[in-house]
């Protein structure tokens, strides 16, 4: 029984380190940002705009592929389901809320926690084995400035760009199938569908999104700084990466849908 809670109490020390840590990542990020200038060295616009192109813009063929599939899966089962109650004309109602307050940035922050959490992991983490991150040091460039920073805003951009697109192609995913179903065309379906949704349904999806932008880049970071044991820790942290990152994603997700329906 001594062992159980000497083990318990040492896995809950290490927790909270471990969020310390975490915490003192994202100060400093936003501390740079805000005032690396003052301190001579400024984030770099070059470097925000690289990270852009690799986390976004090179996602949004899969987000489109994704997205559309989830809409199309909803109408599916969404039109079997309302089938035995005579209510199938709902199913664009369920669709464009479904999409626009969940599903799009719940699909969007696993996909880019999978894809770039990963990324951002193993090359924080070879960069750290391979004494890098020390060697940026030396030469009197910070780290988090240099690393840090510029994955934080490219990520809170590229989120709600990606929620965005995944909401429309999830409606279009939505429309066709329904279409082919109901004998409705696509555009009287997009056309129920933004009638039906408003600026709350669309921002409940975004600010998620920014929530989720910021567990990916602190979890993948935080994990990548923390990388030893050469290349099988790489590995090990890379893949502890993408499960927390995917496990606090859903957990948060859960949390913001019970509060925002209530509002």
């Amino acid at each position: 029984m001594k062992n159980i809670f000497t083990q318990l109490g040492k896995k809950t020390v290490d927790v909270i380190e471990e969020l310390g840590y975490v915490f003192m990542l994202f100060y400093e990020a936003v501390g740079w940002l805000l005032l690396g200038k003052f301190r001579h060295q400024s984030v770099r616009l070059r470097h925000v705009f690289h990270e852009t192109v690799q986390i976004g813009v090179q996602a949004v063929p899969i987000a489109i592929i994704l997205c559309f599939s989830v809409g199309m899966m909803l109408a599916i089962q969404g039109l079997e389901t309302l089938e035995r109650y005579g209510a199938q004309s709902q199913v664009v109602t369920g669709i464009a809320l479904s999409v626009t307050r969940e599903f799009s940035a719940l699909i969007i922050g696993i996909l880019v926690a999978g894809r770039s959490g990963s990324s951002i992991t193993a090359r924080i983490g070879t960069m750290t084995e391979s004494q890098e991150i020390d060697a940026l040091q030396v030469i009197g460039i910070q780290p988090v400035r240099y690393l840090a920073a510029p994955l934080l805003v490219a990520m809170i951009i590229v989120m709600p760009s990606l929620t965005i697109i995944g909401d429309l192609m999830g409606m279009l995913g939505g429309a066709i199938y329904t279409s082919y179903e109901l004998n409705m065309t696509v555009a009287t379906y997009m056309e129920r569908s933004f009638a039906v949704i408003d600026v709350y349904d669309v921002m409940q999806g975004l600010m998620k999104s920014i929530v989720f932008a910021i567990i990916i880049v602190l979890v993948s970071i935080s994990n990548g700084f923390q990388v030893s044991g050469g290349a099988e820790g790489v590995g090990k942290a890379t893949t502890r990466s993408v499960v927390l990152s995917v496990s606090f994603i859903v957990i948060a997700d859960m949390i913001f849908t019970f509060f925002l329906t209530r509002i």
